[in-house]
């Protein structure tokens, strides 16, 4: 029997005393008589249980997910809030809360760091965070923000060697980033219906454009929520493949580029996986995210992804792909934590 690894999992109902002290070093950067100290902070191992066994790991067990690869809560990053040291300052405080949840729940979830990035910030300065995180931490993974500016866009397209430092250091350590934007300043981008799926969207059609994974042939990203439109308008990507004269899609991209199944409907979850090859796609569900109702028409939560997994009609080889052999392979980090517990 497989174990059941989440990809993808944000902290999103930690202690409301982490919003609380965020809001008050946003009050402080324009008067800093306000900012508070990270030690003003004060979150007990007690409150840190009551959040996720209330919610993470209850739902983990009514559904049938074993691990959950977990990180800050992605529209909490904000990176174009403030300048480089806020946000170090923040992503420090947000890396330890996820750390010190897998450590109260080490059967359970396995940590992946947020960056300290900021616009126009030289990426070199999210280098001792992945170290610290990965080192101290056993983080196995992090996550990267293709856009610091909230729906601007101001940053170099992935491909651009202003991104290398920290791919370097991913190859370093053996880790995959996940690609997710954070909350989006841009009213013509509702963050979670439009900026987050387009992100997924840009950044796949850099990394066509691009040739990335020539000069970093072992680099592994996962774009999440199930590629945005990626999967849907794959004959179109393929098209502009051929157009951009780069080899065929599948050869170009997919040895590097793996899918999430943060998909909210049976037909979107379906199309993924005619679409793209199994060996590509991670099961996730981002749960507790975006999307928090239970669907009129089916009776079950919409995030509950495993359920359209399972009525996908695949072998269950296919589904031991999806629901571990992918993630040990994009994650060898985890694989080697998960070997040592005899998993």
């Amino acid at each position: 029997m497989s174990l059941v690894i989440d990809c993808h999992g944000h902290y999103t109902t930690a202690p409301t005393a982490l919003e609380t002290w965020r809001k008050k070093q946003i009050a402080g950067i324009t008067n800093p008589s306000e900012m508070p100290k990270v030690s003003d902070l004060k979150i007990s191992d007690d409150e840190l249980r009551e959040s996720i066994e209330q919610n993470q790991l209850k739902l983990m067990k009514q559904r049938g997910a074993d691990i959950t690869i977990f990180s800050p809560r992605a529209s909490f990053m904000a990176h174009h809030i403030g300048d480089q040291q806020i946000s170090a300052t923040w992503a420090s405080i947000c890396n330890e809360l996820c750390y010190r949840v897998a450590q109260l729940f080490p059967d359970h979830f396995v940590p992946v760091a947020m960056l300290p990035q900021s616009p126009g910030v030289p990426t070199e300065t999210c280098l001792a965070e992945i170290d610290r995180c990965v080192n101290e931490y056993g983080n196995v993974g992090i996550n990267l923000n293709p856009d610091p500016s909230g729906g601007n866009w101001t940053s170099p397209p992935l491909t651009d060697a202003y991104w290398y430092p920290i791919y370097e250091k991913m190859i370093e350590y053996d880790i995959p980033a996940m690609i997710h934007v954070s909350t989006s300043c841009n009213c013509c981008f509702h963050t979670t219906g439009a900026h987050y799926l387009n992100a997924d969207t840009t950044s796949f059609m850099q990394c066509l454009q691009g040739d990335l994974f020539k000069d970093f042939p072992d680099l592994r990203f996962i774009i999440p929520h199930g590629g945005g439109a990626v999967p849907y308008h794959w004959g179109r990507f393929r098209g502009l493949a051929m157009m951009l004269k780069k080899p065929i899609l599948e050869a170009h991209l997919l040895n590097n580029i793996f899918f999430d199944t943060c998909v909210y409907h049976q037909p979107g979850i379906d199309l993924l996986l005619d679409v793209i090859p199994h060996k590509n796609v991670l099961f996730a569900s981002e749960m507790i995210g975006a999307v928090r109702d239970i669907d009129p028409h089916t009776g079950f939560y919409f995030d509950d992804t495993k359920r359209y997994i399972e009525a996908g009609g695949l072998s269950e080889r296919q589904k031991h792909q999806i629901y571990e052999e992918n993630a040990r392979r994009v994650f060898p980090r985890l694989d080697r934590q998960l070997k040592a517990k005899g998993l």
